[in-house]
């Protein structure tokens, strides 16, 4: 039944890892490359919409730099990811080009996406290069990207574009089949569809072991908790397979399929719930904690149980229970220091069309 919606999609976001984009030497494997691009450009023949989110620079760069394995200093990442950056596009416009396709080059910083106008920004040329036919292929700009270079990585990247656009579908390409249980032990099963991700699914999530990778399946399912929230379905399945992506668009059984939830989230809510690093905490008593999650009222001060962290009026902040678990966001109407100071009453702490439930 869920399989079925996928047949109606019409744009759609392709992430692909490093994993699946180099050799046993961590160089850029052509025949890997070459055989994505023509799945890709095997859906834009079809009438599909495709944005590519590449990873692969770093890497790219590690083998022309002589690297053995992922630098740790930033510097050298960030001059891997320079001369990895031109290699790898170089490589995809001529891919593209021979399937008659134009590629656009989009590097992205957090940044830009936490920052209204340029997010905003950002979509129209997304939108503008999608409608003029182009193959917008979306890298973080790494080279000068700091905080460890970070959107944390282009899982989370992806979901942000596919959440940014939105698309229809986000179809993250990796090493393994998709979500596994019992991975690396006697009974490994892999989970075809996912409806909920609860606190077991999160546990099946490990780290990555790869020298040229960076998130692992932690990465893919805090992917999924972005895009499912947004409204927006994803298949997390085996880059290295033939002819996926049309299997997957034709509702055949591959990978693992999260479920969408069905109230989809307006744009403005997308950028306060996803687009930005919070700033504090506010944690609310259980009554508040009802009002806000059932009710869709604002947060006003007598729900507040404490306030921590230091921010200014128009800070996303997050809105954490008695326990400590974060279930929503919101953008402050005023700083840490106005609300610590205790003196505001009848005021909206957080105005409810502000505020997302996550």
């Amino acid at each position: 039944m869920h399989r079925d919606s996928l047949k109606s999609v019409s744009r759609i976001v392709v992430k692909v890892g490093t994993g699946v984009l180099t050799d046993s030497r961590k160089l850029i494997d052509p025949a890997q490359l070459a055989q994505l691009v023509a799945q890709i450009a095997a859906l834009k023949k079809s009438g599909k919409e495709v944005v590519l989110v590449t990873s692969g620079a770093v890497g790219a760069g590690m083998g022309a730099l002589g690297y053995a394995a992922r630098p740790t200093d930033l510097a050298e990442k960030q001059a891997c990811a320079a001369v990895g950056q031109s290699r790898l596009m170089a490589a995809y416009d001529k891919l593209f080009a021979a399937h008659g396709l134009v590629v656009a080059q989009v590097l992205l910083t957090h940044d830009d996406l936490e920052h209204h106008e340029r997010h905003l920004n950002a979509r129209n040329t997304l939108v503008t290069l999608l409608h003029r036919g182009v193959v917008p292929i979306i890298n973080e700009n790494d080279a000068v990207s700091f905080t460890e270079i970070k959107f944390g990585d282009n899982d989370k990247l992806s979901a942000l574009v596919a959440s940014l656009l939105p698309a229809d579908l986000l179809v993250i390409l990796t090493t393994v089949d998709g979500v596994i249980e019992n991975f690396g032990k006697k009974n490994p099963r892999l989970l075809s569809v996912i409806e909920k991700i609860d606190a077991a699914i999160e546990k099946m999530a490990g780290g990555t072991t790869s020298v040229t990778a960076v998130g692992g399946m932690k990465s893919k399912i805090d992917a999924a908790k972005i895009v499912v929230r947004s409204g927006i379905p994803l298949v997390i399945a085996s880059g290295k397979k033939k002819n996926l992506l049309a299997k997957i668009l034709d509702g055949a059984d591959e990978g693992t399929l999260f479920v969408a939830q069905p109230n989809k989230l307006q744009s403005r809510k997308r950028w306060i719930a996803f687009c930005h690093h919070p700033q504090g905490v506010l944690f609310v008593d259980d009554g508040a904690k009802k009002a806000l999650r059932e009710a869709g009222k604002s947060l006003l001060p007598p729900g507040l149980a404490r306030c921590e962290g230091e921010f200014a009026a128009d800070d996303v902040v997050r809105i954490c229970d008695l326990n400590g678990t974060e279930f929503a966001r919101g953008i402050a109407r005023f700083s840490a220091a106005e609300i610590r100071a205790g003196k505001l009453a009848r005021v909206e702490l957080v105005h409810r069309d502000d505020l997302v439930i996550l």
